[in-house]
């Protein structure tokens, strides 16, 4: 992508250093007058403490309040309760020869294990890794390889997967030994040599595996000791958790987040929500991804919170129920998420408690539309929902917006940086620092930033370093915007531009556009190959229910597949009425899904209102 003309002589420096010559503070929040930087300093000062050590400061400290509530199960703990369940899994863990530096998998949905497994793995030093409860074996054995994972904690299924089913196609080798047992060096399961220790969550007596109520009960006096002397010698800043991305390039890769990184970035997210002992927190989001394992489960025992999960996996009616009937004040989740709440029949029913009790909350991983955020306001009470903007390898929030935003603040744009936070918007090409108002790519830096991608026994610096510069600057890959009083408004991706004929195009303005037509549902620009123009633009759309295209034909096609069609086709003029789309922006910005197997060839002017047809889209 090249700069805009003439950008290089506006720009008369690059950040850190030298700082553009015209430089102020507002408050507490640091702007480069007319360029696109900011920090916010904070009276607020970092956390030195380890994920282990802050479950055991709030257990001190609220010890007798309520900590974990999960509904699915039935469990309700006291945070004192739940410190001595962890600290009981933390000497099974050791028992079982467990070392510092270890990466134990955990393959599972939300549910009590997954917490346990979190603090007790931090505890005894080793570095949790997280499993995508949807992978499939192929990407369970990518995954469990990456990272040489030494152990292994699986539920026995989730939905339509069988877990345990596929780890013994996986690892054959684990049914010849004895249940309860740990795979000996001489038994090596060949397609992971690295895994050594399988805990699952059955009741079942698999051969070598371990249940997870029985290592429970293991480790004694001796374990004890060691566990307090593993706790004393963990650091704020040792690896404590890995997460999979496919970061800014490339397959999925394992993000590797410090103590550090997630104690601080769970607390200021909770600071920013201003979060109390006195709040309860409606967890719907999976622990997997640090949605919920950060701004959800760490967050809530740093300040003091109840953590509440109403669900293995999302379902709106028990997440509804859940926030009534626990007076949740917090609630979780992505906008479709809020989309299936507010459709659901048990809406109505929940809708008075949940406007006594709901004030805050999380809309995070796409863009909020206007119309949704007012509906949450409205019927589920929570007025002050912030949105948040960020990505795994930034542990995962970098900027938010306030409680006290306007609501289309809250939608337009993705807030402003969190305490200790800078960031900046820079030409890709020069590295150098825009003026505000001109898009280009966002870098983030501060305590938040990862300590690299992990492959094999550690950080690879080489693949880290394709992310993060020498200063210690990440590039997201995100294109943004940053106004006047440093917050940022994302409008694409870096890898998503389109160059047609020379001319940058981004996508998101022309979804945007398209949103605009009262029969346009949602919709989606993608580049495609052009001999002549190098790039052109193909058009994803869904219409509303209730249009059809006229004058067109409309057909089904690719349904029950697993991914959209590969190739769009529209016909010509599409392109030239983009401009004269009019009205009020409407739907979701979410990219196709698998329950999107529909294709209509027409144009926008063709669109007209009729009765429902079996097919619509």
């Amino acid at each position: 992508m090249a700069c805009r003309s003439g950008l290089r002589a506006l720009v008369r420096g690059r950040l850190p250093s030298p700082l553009p010559s015209r430089f102020v503070f507002q408050g507490l929040r640091a702007f480069s007058s007319g360029f696109s930087y900011t920090h916010c300093a904070s009276t607020v000062p970092l956390r030195m403490e380890t994920v282990g050590g802050a479950l055991e400061k709030t257990a001190e400290k609220f010890g007798d309040r309520l900590g974990l509530v999960v509904r699915h199960q039935g469990v309700r703990r006291t945070f004192e309760e739940l410190n001595d369940r962890v600290d009981h899994l933390a000497r099974g863990l050791i028992s079982l020869g467990v070392q510092p530096g270890d990466r134990v998998g955990i393959w599972s949905p939300n549910c009590e294990e997954w917490v346990l497994s979190q603090y007790a793995t931090a505890k005894v030093g080793a570095v949790l890794v997280n499993v995508n409860p949807a992978y499939r074996l192929e990407e369970l054995e990518h995954a469990l390889n990456l990272v040489k994972c030494r152990a292994l904690i699986l539920a026995k299924s989730f939905k339509k997967s069988n877990y345990l089913e596929a780890l013994q196609t996986l690892c054959p080798e684990f049914e010849s030994l004895p249940p309860g047992s740990v795979s000996p060096d001489e038994i090596l399961p060949a397609r992971v040599p690295s895994l050594r220790l399988v805990v699952h969550l059955s009741e079942d007596h698999l051969g070598g595996m371990v249940r997870f109520c029985d290592l429970m009960e293991m480790g004694g006096p001796r374990e004890d000791e060691k566990l307090h002397e593993r706790k004393n010698k963990v650091q704020a800043d040792d690896p404590v958790n890995i997460q999979f991305t496919s970061g800014t390039t490339g397959r999925p890769k394992g993000a590797t987040l410090s103590h550090h990184n997630i104690v601080n970035n769970g607390y200021f997210v909770g600071h920013r929500l201003g979060m109390s002992e006195q709040e309860k927190i409606c967890i719907p989001v999976p622990l997997y991804h640090c949605f919920g394992m950060v701004m959800g489960s760490l967050a809530a025992v740093l300040h003091g919170a109840t953590s509440l999960y109403p669900s293995a996996g999302f379902d709106p009616t028990e997440t509804l129920l859940c926030a009534a009937e626990e007076g949740a004040t917090a609630l979780y989740g992505v906008p479709t998420m809020f989309i299936a709440m507010l459709s659901n029949p048990e809406m109505q029913r929940a809708a008075p408690s949940l406007l006594k009790t709901i004030r805050t909350g999380i809309m995070a991983g796409s863009p909020c539309p206007e119309e949704l955020m007012g509906r949450v306001i409205r019927e589920m009470g929570a007025k002050e929902m912030t949105v948040c903007y960020g990505m795994t390898e930034t542990s995962p929030v970098s900027f938010q917006t306030l409680r006290s935003d306007p609501p289309a603040k809250r939608c337009r744009t993705a807030g402003s940086a969190l305490d200790h936070v800078e960031g900046k918007i820079v030409c890709p090409q020069t590295e150098q620092v825009l003026p505000l108002g001109l898009p280009g790519e966002l870098r983030t830096r501060g305590y938040l930033v990862m300590l690299g991608y992990w492959k094999g026994d550690g950080v690879d610096r080489e693949t880290t370093s394709e992310v993060i510069d020498s200063a210690r600057w990440m590039s997201t890959g995100d294109l943004a915007e940053m106004g006047e009083d440093g917050s940022i408004q994302i409008v694409g991706r870096l890898k998503d531009l389109i160059i047609r004929g020379g001319e940058n195009i981004y996508p998101r303005e022309i979804e945007e556009t398209m949103m605009k037509h009262p029969a346009v549902e949602d919709a989606h620009a993608v580049g495609v190959s052009d001999e002549r123009m190098g790039e052109d633009v193909a058009l994803w759309v869904k219409l509303r229910e209730g249009f059809v295209p006229a004058g067109a034909s409309a057909t089904a096609s690719g349904e029950g597949l697993e991914s959209p069609p590969e190739r769009l086709s529209t016909r010509p003029g599409l392109p030239d009425m983009l401009n004269q789309v009019e009205g009020p922006v409407e739907g979701l910005h979410a990219p196709p899904s698998d329950d999107v197997h529909n294709k209509v060839e027409c144009p926008v002017e063709g669109l007209h209102a009729s009765p429902p047809d079996d097919v619509h889209n």
